[in-house]
């Protein structure tokens, strides 16, 4: 039985969602959201780096752990700062960037932590 009156999970997308309280819950997903933050724009998603820090476009990060680049024989080592990322649109794990050997990087936030 389909109840119309609760959203789709903003994040996942699942219509598997339930009031609890104040709050909606996805169960597919563990995300709980207000009922007032339904109005969430299609695309718009908050990355965030390793300590929870929300990205934008144009921050520098830094990576936190030695990292081998697919197609190429380089390691992208620890430390390494990319400057002026990229959000990629509708993805919350993964960033654009360039660094100073390597251009047309895309890496996975896990593995960076804002400069």
């Amino acid at each position: 039985m389909e109840t119309p009156d609760i959203p789709a999970c903003p994040l996942c997308a699942m219509e598997n969602t339930y009031p609890d309280g104040d709050m909606y819950i996805c169960p597919d997903c563990a995300h709980e959201w207000s009922p007032l933050s339904t109005t969430i724009e299609e695309g718009l998603v908050t990355v965030r780096d390793v300590n929870g820090n929300v990205l934008n476009d144009g921050d520098s990060v830094v990576v936190i752990k030695d990292l081998k680049v697919k197609g190429s024989s380089l390691t992208l080592k620890q430390g390494s700062v990319i400057r002026g990322i990229r959000l990629v649109d509708g993805d919350a794990e993964h960033i654009e960037g360039n660094s100073e050997k390597i251009k047309g990087l895309v890496l996975k936030v896990c593995f960076l932590k804002k400069a």
